[in-house]
């Protein structure tokens, strides 16, 4: 009797694996080419695409190689993360997306693939009826695009967000206002290290100020040529100091912020911005940094975890730039 090759087995059932991803690949990538067209309302920033996408991803990966090969648990978990990791990769390759983007999506989407992996390796395995495994695969395949047509009229809403970060400050609140009214050109030396820089979000340069009082403009720049407008609208010297904000979105090139994630954009804005100073005791004084934000998407409940975050990391930023200014003096 001829003994079985146990390397022989292991090379298909990886080839199987490989094959799965696959094809899990072209899925994703292809919906993701054909949200360019945006035929019938399916785009992007969809719940069809941003969720059942990577759902359907790691389900007909898992049960492609589930059908000719039975495998793990825990095959069904991991395996859909490569072909969802790998179509991530090619829409930067392809300039489609940009790695602030693809890192917000990755942890939502990762998440999705495997539920969508565990329901193929379900499907495969127990359904008997291949009919029935035929059908169970197509619904899920055509998911993304049959939400399209109507969920914006469902789940789209636009969401104003408050952030605010506090620092206190060993100087006088005027040594303070005088390091927030205007903000003198920032060296990157004085930034703290911060992973919303890492994923690609613009450090902060400078705030110049027209002249003081309510009206006075503030032109705020950020590196990549990310560039606001703020007209101030609350003047209390050492007190307050309020302000509308205007991206000024036509100047900002792609290259820095992709459109999903450009301010001023469909979904996402900074609308105001506010500094408060209280005075307390031993010569500190309580620095208050507040922003508000737009979100309109079809799932801000997911998308006001990064904004929120993200807001908040830039302002503590800028906070601790103030304040080491201010105690440096």
């Amino acid at each position: 009797m001829l003994e079985s090759d146990p390397s022989g087995k292991e090379l298909k059932k990886s080839s199987w694996l490989i094959a799965g991803a696959a094809i899990g690949f072209l899925y994703g990538f292809g919906l993701r080419l054909l949200s360019n067209f945006h035929p019938a309302g399916f785009e992007v920033m969809t719940l069809g695409f941003t969720f059942f996408m990577p759902f359907g991803m790691g389900c007909v990966s898992v049960y492609f190689a589930e059908i000719r090969q039975a495998q793990r648990i825990r095959t069904w978990i991991w395996l859909p993360w490569i072909p969802l990791v790998a179509a991530l990769a090619a829409t930067m390759l392809t300039f489609l997306e940009g790695f602030i983007c693809v890192v917000m999506f990755l942890p939502l989407g990762m998440v999705l693939a495997t539920c969508g992996g565990l329901l193929g390796g379900v499907a495969a395995r127990l359904i008997r009826s291949q009919r029935i495994k035929n059908v169970t695969m197509a619904c899920v395949m055509i998911l993304p695009l049959v939400t399209a047509p109507w969920e914006g009229r469902v789940f789209h809403a636009l969401e104003l967000r408050e952030v605010e970060n506090v620092v206190d400050v060993q100087a006088s609140p005027e040594t303070v206002w005088r390091n927030i009214e205007r903000v003198r050109a920032i060296r990157t030396d004085e930034l703290p290290t911060s992973w919303t820089r890492r994923i690609g979000f613009p450090d902060p340069i400078e705030a110049t100020l027209s002249h003081e009082g309510i009206g006075g403009v503030r032109n705020a720049s950020f590196a990549g040529g990310l560039y606001f407008i703020e007209t101030v609208d609350v003047w209390e010297p050492e007190r307050r100091l309020g302000f509308t904000i205007a991206a000024q979105t036509d100047s900002i090139p792609p290259t820095t912020l992709d459109e999903h994630v450009r301010v001023g954009g469909p979904y996402f804005d900074v609308l105001r911005g506010e500094y408060r100073l209280e005075a307390m005791p031993n010569g500190i004084t309580r620095l208050h940094l507040s922003s508000r934000h737009r979100i309109s998407t079809d799932f801000n409940w997911y998308a006001h975890l990064w904004t929120d975050a993200i807001m908040s990391d830039l302002q503590k930023r800028i906070l601790q730039v103030v304040r080491h200014r201010c105690e440096a003096r």
